[in-house]
């Protein structure tokens, strides 16, 4: 919800990429079965760490770990370009994955299956299956594939990452640049850390090495339990410098349940853009400081039309902090909660307006831009133009400062040596129109450009860019 500076947003694109590749699997609590026996408990180690080093647990995990290949897309490496020595279309991407249930449900990252239209998961015996996608969540990168393998897998349990603690040992298993089965281990740098990736960033911070082909892969402590999901790197090489983040098993756990149950994730919304407050901010605003404590909460910077914040009467100016009695200490906190919430539900808001305590009372709503198709194969067989869309969230309408009103679809990404790329279309662009046709939210932007693309010939694209209107044409495509 809280915005970011030009500084910070250009390091992030620049520097922090998803992990694409192959990597292993999570956490010791590796369940053997044979059928039709009752599951077995999970299998742990003493906290301590291992006299001999890791390889009774490495030895554990192994069987759960799988190799994810797919194809119908463009791969990314770490930076976000396309894999070297291959050429332009559609290609072959690899990652990896671990099996969390007998029955196949494999956790991965969404970036590695984002696209795809055929998923083959590699077990470790050396089979290979057909995986359908259950459901995915771009906000947490989190995927959750299923196999059908005729006979219960061994897995893998998700551990507690609210135990991590700087300092801890973990391990990761992949198959960073194609080298299946490597192991790397190192400490837990920071927790919570927030990398600019959405409002969700909660990510464990990792010096242990983490390489093209780790995406997907779990991190996991030194007792045996799976305290995170490799996702994303900090980098000005595109290789391991010992920054590396990870998907916390604790939001994984909660993300999964959803998506096994409906396929996609949902969330509540409140409809605000928010911001740190600051020492000076506290002062001018004569927020009462907590001791030697930095001023925490969130200031409300904007607030969306019609949203269950405006119908609350939440005004620009108010500090939220607190949401059902827990406290607010950032813009994070205040988006985590609203998340955790069940559209319909009420909540009580706690707030500092007007050098005063308040309280406000705000029905929550479903936020909007749920991802409830489940993915599959594309649903034309025209060309792809290239472009991934999302909804102008409160935090994207605070960071491209976009006016309240605004409405369209945000291009999330575009994909290389696409149409889209070719055409000029970038990252942050607000996809207003479609030719003659306008378009209010992403819903509609995703229709208009699947009819106009099916049609044939170019694509007329109306974007707002900096704040100005302007088209642009998506060439035709090549036969």
């Amino acid at each position: 919800m809280a915005t970011s500076s030009p500084a910070r947003r250009t390091a992030r694109y620049a520097l922090l990429g998803l992990l694409l590749g192959s990597t292993a699997l999570t956490g010791l609590a590796v369940h053997a079965q044979n059928a039709p026996s009752p599951v077995a408990p999970a299998i742990t180690l003493d906290r301590a760490a291992p006299a001999a080093g890791f390889a009774e647990l490495v030895k554990a995990v192994r069987p759960a770990v799988v190799t994810i290949n797919v194809s119908g897309k463009q791969p990314r490496t770490e930076t976000g370009m396309p894999n070297p020595g291959q050429g332009e279309g559609r290609m072959q991407g690899t990652g990896s994955g671990f099996i969390i249930d007998a029955a196949g449900f494999i956790v991965t990252n969404n970036h590695v299956v984002d696209g795809a239209t055929r998923v083959i998961v590699k077990l470790e015996d050396g089979r290979e299956l057909q995986a359908r996608v259950v459901g995915r969540d771009s906000r947490t990168d989190v995927a959750l594939l299923k196999v059908e393998a005729g006979a219960p897998l061994p897995f893998v349990a998700l551990g507690d990452s609210d135990r991590a603690q700087p300092g801890d040992w973990v391990v990761a298993m992949g198959n960073p640049y194609g080298l299946s089965g490597t192991v790397t281990t190192g400490v837990v740098s920071a927790t919570g850390r927030d990398i600019g990736a959405g409002p969700y960033d909660d990510f464990i911070q990792v010096d242990a090495p983490i390489n093209q082909g780790n995406s997907g892969g779990p991190l996991f402590a030194r007792d045996g339990g799976v305290i995170g999901v490799n996702t994303a790197i900090f980098s000005p090489t595109g290789g391991s410098v010992g920054i590396g983040f990870a998907v916390p098993s604790n939001m994984v756990k909660r993300v999964v349940v959803e998506l096994r149950e409906k396929g996609f994730v949902e969330r509540g919304f409140l409809g605000v853009s928010t911001q740190p407050v600051n020492t000076a901010m506290a002062a001018a605003l004569k927020l009462p400081a907590k001791g030697a404590e930095a001023p925490q909460g969130a200031l409300v910077a904007g607030v969306e039309n019609d949203s269950p914040a405006a119908k609350a009467g939440l005004k620009p100016g108010d500090v939220v902090t607190a949401l059902d009695g827990k406290a607010v200490r950032n813009p994070r906190d205040l988006a985590r909660s609203v998340a955790d919430l069940r559209p319909g539900a009420k909540a009580d808001l706690k707030l500092w307006r007007d050098g005063a305590e308040a309280s406000l009372r705000v029905d929550i709503a479903a936020q909007p831009g749920t991802e409830r198709a489940r993915p599959g194969a594309e649903q034309s067989n025209a060309p792809r133009i290239g472009v991934s869309l999302m909804p102008i969230t409160p935090e994207a309408r605070a960071s491209l400062r976009l006016p309240n009103d605004a409405k369209g679809a945000l291009v999330q990404a575009v994909e290389q040596n696409s149409r889209a790329q070719e055409a000029g279309l970038r990252r942050g662009d607000v996809i207003v129109g479609v030719g003659t046709a306008t378009t209010d939210d992403a819903e509609a932007a995703l229709r208009a450009l699947r009819e106009a693309n099916a049609a044939g010939g170019a694509v007329a694209v109306r974007i707002m860019r900096d704040g100005k209107p302007a088209f642009i044409a998506v060439p035709a495509a090549q036969a």
